[in-house]
């Protein structure tokens, strides 16, 4: 399983949901391999924000080793799912990814938790600590739910990659 976490600039949210996501799929012996990247490259190689690296080691997980990076078309071929931190990200990825871009596996990660709602993770750049803290809080219950629906089967995911090539 491939998964991708997307956010604007891949230094605050997406990071810490590719932190989140690993960690508890990992807890669940899910062979998963989680990644994120951003829908601008303002910061292509910096390591997440610092508030979003403390906020992560504060909950045991570790995301200093990853690096930002752009998303690309070619992500739509390399991922089972792609998750967006909020519709403005989705709106981004459409024009990145143009006939590539793919809704099977597009989503917004609080629909996990929420489904159908369609809210957004607010970007805790604007603000200070408490914002990450905050979003930490909503996306952790939002992976919480994504592994509790494959683990108990009631979403399937497959474990090949599949292009839209090959599906159509």
């Amino acid at each position: 399983m491939k998964i991708l976490m997307v956010c604007l600039g891949n230094i605050c949210r997406s990071p810490l949901a590719e932190g989140i996501l690993q960690d508890k799929a990992w807890k669940a012996g899910l062979n998963w391999s989680v990644d994120s990247a951003g829908t601008n490259g303002y910061h292509n190689g910096e390591p997440p924000h610092r508030l979003s690296q403390k906020v992560a080691r504060m909950h045991g997980i570790d995301i200093s080793r990853q690096r930002s990076r752009r998303i690309t078309a070619a992500d739509f071929y390399q991922y089972d799912r792609i998750y967006a931190m909020a519709q403005d990200v989705i709106d981004d990825m459409r024009r990145i990814a143009r006939k590539d871009f793919d809704d099977r596996k597009v989503s917004l990660l609080l629909n996990e938790l929420h489904p159908g709602r369609n809210l957004d993770i607010p970007d805790p750049w604007y603000g200070g600590e408490d914002g990450y803290h905050e979003v930490f809080a909503m996306m952790d219950r939002a992976c919480d739910a994504l592994v509790k629906k494959i683990k108990s089967g009631e979403m399937k995911m497959s474990s090949q990659v599949l292009s839209v090539k090959q599906i159509t």
